[in-house]
């Protein structure tokens, strides 16, 4: 049995119960009619639903309905029987639930289903879990839906770095090549443990704090890593930005790579992630010219109450949701020449920032842009595909986050579109992906962040 959220929430769920018949209450398709208005990802979800169930139901009498209709496959494997609420339930509910309310409603549909079809085992399938708990007290089975789920358990996600072995040359050394090209020190490397690599992985080695290598290519039976560049020194600053630990050392060489097309970067508040990004892309726009501007966006979604309409253009509303971009350029404009100078460099570099909200991406192509997609682990994974396709010839995207602060309703760690893009492109070989780990916002910061 599923409940409406589940197909708001995602519309193709219909077809994703493999060989298990599906039964969808009357009072389901009324909240898909309520719903079915506006210009909201739910709205167009709710709308999707209800054309897939108009396709399936499309010329069928109501004798075959009655009997369950077979749901196609649509490449999910599908093989059950879909059934309709066609008569009257009524369920026992107990007493101490009292009201018409429809979470109500289809607790009394799964009871009186539970009665009427006893060899069957009736689960009822939501994201509410509050009616999950319900169900619970009343005797019905339920579970959360789980087929959105990128990974059972957000500690499986790629961390895009590796540590090998101490005796790692020992076992992968005695067929090694090594070789300069361009000022960059390769290696080709064979062993048994190559196979498990991904491109634009990251190693290290804790008993040699010099080694920092990239994986740049896997074949069958060798793959060839790259000696990182070491961006920790004054000399090789980023517009004035050093990497303060490992994992901002290997953010920075993805993010100053022109054959990296992807970079995805996840850590605690403080650790630094617009901070590089920023930096990575005012070198590459205003010292390199490899891209003609930074787009920055992110989601609207405020932590305590909503402060309502906002006058003036987009880039003035999105202004109050910028306030990170505007800390982080106070760090990278400490320029010389007093308040006058600060003054031109700020607006040097807000004429090659723009700032866009997510609502009018559809439709747009960007040219030889660096994309910064902020809060990013508060999209869903259609929505994160919408941004990322925007993408032209020559631009870069960089998606930033912190899973662990998802403010977005019926979306988990394990379900959230940043999950989705770090596992989905971690085997392509022009994306990266580097967790960050260490916070370097302040002392009193990460003080509060391990303490509080």
């Amino acid at each position: 049995m599923l409940d409406t959220n589940v197909l708001m929430h995602d519309p193709t769920a219909l077809f994703r119960f493999q060989e298990h018949d599906l039964f969808i209450p009357m009072v389901v398709l009324e909240e898909l009619d309520h719903n079915k208005k506006g210009m909201s990802e739910v709205a167009r979800n709710t709308r999707q639903a209800s054309r897939f169930l108009d396709s399936i139901l499309a010329g069928r009498k109501k004798e075959e309905i009655d009997d369950g209709l077979p749901i196609p496959s649509n490449g999910n494997g599908a093989s059950g029987r879909l059934f309709f609420q066609t008569r009257s339930m009524i369920g026992h509910l107990p007493e101490h639930l009292p009201g018409k309310t429809p979470d109500h409603s289809i607790l009394a549909a799964a009871l009186a289903l539970q009665e009427k079809m006893p060899d069957h085992q009736v689960v009822l399938v939501s994201k509410d879990i509050n009616l999950r708990i319900k169900a619970a007290l009343v005797g019905v089975t339920s579970e959360d839906y789980h087929s959105d789920k990128v990974l059972d358990d957000v500690d499986l996600l790629y961390p895009g770095t590796l540590a090998l072995p101490d005796d790692f040359w020992e076992s992968h050394g005695k067929e090694m090549d090594s070789w300069q090209e361009s000022g960059h020190t390769f290696y080709r490397i064979s062993g048994p443990d190559i196979d498990q690599w991904f491109p634009n992985q990251c190693l290290y080695m804790e008993s040699d704090p010099g080694f920092d290598a990239i994986v740049r290519r896997v074949e069958e039976d060798h793959a060839i890593i790259e000696l990182a560049e070491d961006y920790r020194t004054a000399k090789r600053a980023v517009w004035g930005i050093r990497a303060r630990n490992r994992e901002q050392n290997f953010a920075l060489n993805m993010l100053l790579d022109p054959e990296i097309d992807f970079v995805t970067l996840l850590g605690s508040a403080g650790t630094g992630k617009t901070l590089l990004a920023l930096a990575a892309g005012l070198a590459q726009v205003l010292d390199k010219n490899l891209y003609k501007e930074i787009i920055m966006t992110r989601v609207t979604i405020p932590v305590g109450e909503d402060i309502g309409f906002l006058p003036g253009t987009e880039e003035e509303k999105m202004t109050p949701w910028m306030g990170a971009l505007m800390d982080n350029l106070e760090v990278l404009t400490q320029t010389e020449g007093g308040d006058w100078g600060r003054a031109a460099t700020v607006d040097l570099l807000r004429s090659r920032i723009r700032i866009h909200s997510l609502n009018f991406m559809r439709g747009r192509t960007f040219l030889n842009k660096y994309i910064i997609i902020d809060e990013a682990q508060n999209l869903t994974p259609k929505q994160m595909k919408t941004l990322i396709t925007r993408a032209g010839p020559g631009t870069k995207v960089v998606c930033l986050g912190n899973v662990a602060q998802i403010d977005t309703p019926y979306l988990t760690e394990t379900s959230s579109g940043l999950t989705y893009v770090v596992d989905r492109f971690k085997p392509w070989p022009h994306s990266g992906h580097i967790t960050l780990l260490r916070g370097e916002r302040s002392r009193l910061a990460d003080f509060a962040s391990e303490s509080l």
